[in-house]
């Protein structure tokens, strides 16, 4: 069986595809329509970008508008408002604005209180209406941001293409988001290394999967140190700052989206965060701040 290989970088990180197919045609191919699907979805749904749909629906929120949106945008709305719903109103993807005060390349010290009190007011899925198609935004100067999921969509989404290309052995990494797209030739699983949050270059753990998908989330990313303790990039949409008590929590489930969304949620729900997670029941491992590992996923 032919074997491809093929890196690139979008959506912020590195992406790593290791293919195998029964002719160099199918992989080549196979590659192409990889990183044209990512950078199609990198670019539809960019916070940085004027002519996205997350940029058109920002300039309806300024105003309080309502805007009509895509069906593809439409699923990706469904599936936030489901979250938001699971976890409590914690998985919000209002709570971009909130990134205003919080700017991890630069921050040296904590925002005042009275700052993130003022942009609490821009937050809050439930001052949006969304109904079939139509978004409408009940308070001015709202953002939403696909950020926090769209990189877990896109790589489900490649792994579609894969299969529909024929490709029954390969990987995908997005960036740590990863979609397995079965066994290598040989049968033999694939071996994933989990990052220590603490020393981000090697890894606490490893993993073997020949199916599925498994995302991590983490406070070692972006964060900083301010009086002995560590703030990192997940904000709690409720009280505009970012969480405590775990470090990492990596999830294994059928399909990357709900393996990133759990790992998130369960990262935003603090101390009551093990108990959801072990009782979603989905596969986990997780560390807590004395980086002390607990889960349910078979690690070697």
């Amino acid at each position: 069986m032919n074997y491809k290989q093929h890196s690139f970088k979008a959506m912020g990180g590195p992406v790593d595809v290791k293919l195998y197919g029964h002719n160099d045609a199918i992989l080549v191919e196979a590659c192409r329509l990889i990183e044209i699907e990512i950078r199609r979805l990198e670019t539809k749904y960019s916070r940085y970008r004027d002519d996205s749909v997350t940029a058109a629906i920002n300039d309806a929120a300024k105003e309080a508008k309502s805007i009509n949106v895509d069906e593809e945008t439409a699923s990706l709305l469904d599936y936030a408002h489901v979250a938001y719903q699971q976890s409590d109103g914690l998985f919000d993807i209002s709570s971009g604005v909130l990134r205003e005060v919080w700017d991890f390349k630069s921050l040296e010290s904590l925002p005042e209180a009275c700052l993130v009190e003022k942009l609490l007011e821009r937050v809050g899925w439930h001052h949006v209406i969304w109904k079939a198609s139509k978004l409408t935004f009940l308070r001015r100067n709202m953002q939403l941001d696909f950020g926090g999921y769209v990189k877990e969509y896109a790589a489900d989404c490649v792994a579609n293409i894969c299969r529909q290309q024929g490709i029954v052995s390969g990987i995908v990494n997005l960036a740590g988001d990863i979609s397995v797209l079965g066994p290598k030739p040989n049968g033999s699983p694939w071996e994933i290394g989990i990052r220590h949050p603490r020393s981000p270059e090697t890894a606490y753990a490893k993993i073997e999967m020949d199916s599925g998908a498994i995302a991590t989330s983490g406070d070692y990313e972006r964060f900083f140190i301010y009086g002995n303790t560590r703030y990192c990039h997940i904000l709690n949409p409720k009280t505009g700052y970012p969480v405590q008590g775990l470090a990492s929590v990596t999830v294994c489930a059928e399909s990357c989206l709900v393996a990133g969304t759990a790992s998130t949620i369960t990262m935003l729900k603090e101390e009551r965060g093990p108990e959801w997670i072990k009782n979603l029941g989905l596969p986990y491992l997780l560390l807590d701040q004395t980086i002390k590992p607990s889960g349910s996923i078979p690690t070697i």
